[in-house]
């Protein structure tokens, strides 16, 4: 898994290489962005503080922040 910036984008820290980890994080930062406007569109009053994808091959939790995505990828058969 890896911590990417919020602002910036840029990945802070990571297990994997570089540019799977600069995948993920551009990809997953577009994702939570809409995630976050979704849930604020049906409730303006809300906000997403945790998102969680399961698929064949991994898991990836994220958790946003103000200033930061705490995004984890792991292998859920491990």
């Amino acid at each position: 898994g890896f911590r990417t910036g919020f602002t910036v984008g840029i990945p802070i820290k990571s297990t994997m290489d570089n540019p799977t980890t600069t995948q993920y994080a551009n990809l997953m930062h577009n994702f939570i962005l809409k995630a976050r406007s979704t849930v604020r569109e049906i409730d303006p009053q809300n906000d997403l503080t945790f998102l969680r994808i399961h698929s064949k091959k991994n898991e990836i939790m994220v958790a946003p922040d103000k200033d930061y995505f705490l995004i984890v990828i792991q292998n859920p058969t491990e």
